[in-house]
């Protein structure tokens, strides 16, 4: 009886320690994960900030463009 104890005691600590690595892993492989994206993120919000800045010369230009042709007509 003190042999199926036994068994069943390192079947116990096994099954633990392999699922705790599994959940370590797992944590680990997602925290990568949500890094990378994260780097994505901010590399698209970049682009996003740039093109609001552009938008915003071209749209300056667009006046100053108007603006000359306006007083070219005098």
């Amino acid at each position: 009886m003190e042999t199926e104890i036994i068994v069943a005691i390192l079947s116990l600590i096994g099954t633990a320690l392999g699922t705790y690595g599994g959940i370590r892993t797992a944590n680990k492989l997602t925290n990568h994960r949500i890094e990378q994206l994260e780097k994505k993120v901010d590399k698209h919000n970049t682009i996003i900030e740039r093109t609001y800045r552009l938008e915003e010369k071209v749209k300056n230009l667009e006046e100053d463009i108007k603006a000359v042709r306006k007083w070219k007509s005098f």
